[in-house]
C-alpha cells in the first residue's frame, strides 16, 4: 500500500486554485468538457487535470511571488503525469496589486514544462493517433463510476483519487453519518470482474483509526468496438477518449 500526503488546500491557495481552473477552462471553446481532476479536497498529486483529445495534463499550481503554497509534494505530479503517460505541466498565477485576483502569469494557456520551463501549448500536442489507455487511467476511470454511484445515491463524498497505488480509493459519509472507504479496482475484456486485493486486511487496519467499514467495488470495462463474435477473440483496446461500456454491480 503506497501512502500520500494528505495536506488541506489552505484558504490563502483556494483562489487562486480556483482562478487558475477558470483560466485552463477559458483556452478552450466551451471549456475544458473533460477534467480528470478539478476538485480542492485531498489526497493531492496535482492541482489539476484533464484530457484534450487524446492527451493528458497533470498540472501543478504556484504562485510567482511564492507567498501561498499549494498542497502535496512537489514532484507529485511529474509522478502522475509519467504513470499516466501524460504531460506535466506547471500553471504560475499571481495576485494582482490592484483588486487581489488572481491572474495567469503568462499569455495563452500560461502553462510550463517543469524540466525546461518552455511554454506547453495543450492544443498543438493532439494529434489523431490512437492511445491506448494506461492503467492508470482505466483505474481513475473505475474510481469516477463508483464515485458517480454514490453521489447519485444520496452519499456525502469526503474525498476521492484515481492513484491505483493508493488505496483507499474514496472515503464518503455512509448511512450512519460517519465516514466509510471504498476500495477500488478495474478489470478489462475479457474479464467482467476482479477479486479483492491480497492485502485487504492491511487496507483496513490502515483506515481502522477512521472507520472499520470498508466496501470493495469491481469496475470492468470493455471497448464498445469489441464485437463479441467468439469466445477466444482478442480484446480490443481501450483507446483514450473513445467509448467503453461498463461493468459494476455496486459496492460489496
Amino acid at each position: 500500500m503506497y501512502e500520500i500526503e494528505m495536506h488541506e488546500m489552505s484558504e490563502a491557495f483556494f483562489p487562486c486554485w480556483k482562478a487558475a481552473g477558470i483560466h485552463l477552462s477559458k483556452q478552450v471553446d466551451g471549456g475544458i468538457q473533460s477534467w480528470l481532476r478539478a476538485h480542492p479536497y485531498p489526497p493531492f498529486l496535482e492541482h489539476l487535470s484533464f484530457r484534450l483529445g487524446n492527451q493528458l495534463f497533470f498540472v501543478r499550481v504556484e504562485d510567482v511571488n511564492g507567498k501561498v503554497r499549494g498542497p502535496g509534494n512537489p514532484q507529485g505530479f511529474i509522478t502522475a503525469a509519467r504513470m499516466a503517460n501524460g504531460r506535466a505541466c506547471i500553471l504560475p498565477m499571481k495576485k494582482k496589486l490592484f483588486g487581489g485576483a488572481w491572474v495567469a502569469d503568462m499569455a495563452g494557456w500560461g502553462l510550463l514544462d517543469p524540466d525546461t520551463r518552455r511554454p506547453i501549448d495543450p492544443v498543438a500536442l493532439v494529434t489523431d493517433q490512437k492511445i491506448e489507455m494506461t492503467p492508470w487511467e482505466v483505474h481513475d476511470m473505475a474510481v469516477q463510476v463508483v464515485r458517480d454511484y454514490l453521489d447519485k445515491q444520496g452519499f456525502e463524498l469526503m474525498s476521492w483519487q484515481g492513484n491505483p497505488e493508493v488505496d483507499p480509493s474514496i472515503w464518503f459519509l455512509g448511512k450512519s453519518k460517519r465516514p466509510e472507504w471504498v476500495v477500488v479496482r478495474s478489470a478489462k475484456f475479457p474479464a467482467n470482474s476482479v477479486g479483492r486485493p491480497s492485502n485487504w486486511q492491511a487496507i483496513a487496519a490502515g483506515c481502522a483509526k477512521m472507520s472499520a467499514t470498508g466496501h470493495f467495488a469491481s469496475v470492468a470495462a470493455v471497448s464498445v468496438d469489441q464485437p463479441f463474435k467468439s469466445s477466444e477473440e482478442a480484446p480490443v483496446p481501450l483507446w483514450r477518449g473513445h467509448g467503453m461500456h461498463v461493468r459494476f454491480t455496486g459496492l460489496e
